[in-house]
């Protein structure tokens, strides 16, 4: 899938190594930049939940229509699908919803 993301600051963070490293720590910078190579490389959102990629799943009420996949517990990388026919996703944040 293509990944587009909602401001500079967490595209920065998702596409570069370091900068993940200098805001979040070596362990988290590893697991952000696994799931976003994950991403890429499926064919679908429904294809991520199909196969628990990443352990991806559909976030409900206030987040409704978004999708979580699970970072360095209890941390999780936000996304939502943009487009069904092109397969684009739209990276929003990194947060702990808990």
């Amino acid at each position: 899938m293509e990944i587009v993301y909602k401001n500079k600051k967490i595209h920065k963070v998702c596409e570069n190594y370091n900068e993940a490293k200098k805001i979040h720590g070596e362990q988290m910078a590893a697991k952000i930049h696994q799931r976003i190579d994950e991403i890429k490389a499926a064919e679908s959102v429904e294809q991520m939940i199909q196969f628990k990629i990443g352990g991806c799943h559909l976030l409900r009420q206030d987040r409704k229509g978004q999708y979580a996949v699970i970072l360095v517990q209890p941390y999780r990388l936000i996304f939502e699908q943009k487009d069904n026919s092109i397969r684009i996703v739209k990276v929003i944040e990194i947060v702990d919803y808990h």
